[in-house]
């Protein structure tokens, strides 16, 4: 199986298991002599078998992340790590970007006027600079992703 595979069946568990817990947590309690919809014991031993599937699904993911290495050398952990940061990056920029880049409305000459004292142009730059960085390196991961079968 491949990682990008894997990544997707993680996924499609991570939600089974949101929703089996919803599930369990409406049938759990039901007016006196109504029986419930579904059986809570039944779905909790489904639940279990989910989350053991996901231990080991989550285990073996890190471990060929921990292996896999890009062409110069970076392994898979370290350009997501990379990857996290540069989006945090990329969306603080933009959120100064977009507040300093804001217009004003007053309504009367005794209003308090407000003046940006940032760049907005350079930080419009440094935004669009690290999300091309940004697709570059998610291109890289996602390619990988397709390539590397899982441990």
């Amino acid at each position: 199986m491949k990682l990008a595979e894997a990544l997707s069946i993680r996924k499609d568990l991570q939600k089974r298991i949101q929703q089996l817990g919803q599930r369990i947590q409406n049938n759990v309690k039901v007016q006196e002599g109504d029986e419930p919809l579904e059986q809570p014991m039944e779905l909790m031993k489904e639940l279990d078998a989910c989350l053991t599937q996901l231990e080991d699904l989550i285990w073996r993911i890190n471990a060929t992340n921990m292996q896999t290495k890009s062409a110069n050398g970076t392994t898979l952990t370290q350009l997501m790590a990379r990857k996290d940061v540069l989006t945090m990056r990329v969306n603080n920029l933009r959120s100064i970007f977009e507040t300093a880049s804001a217009g004003q409305d007053r309504y009367s000459r005794s209003e308090i006027k407000t003046v940006t004292v940032v760049d907005v142009k350079a930080i419009g730059k440094k935004v669009d600079e690290y999300s091309a960085k940004l697709r570059q390196l998610d291109m890289e991961i996602q390619s990988l992703n397709f390539q590397t079968e899982l441990i």
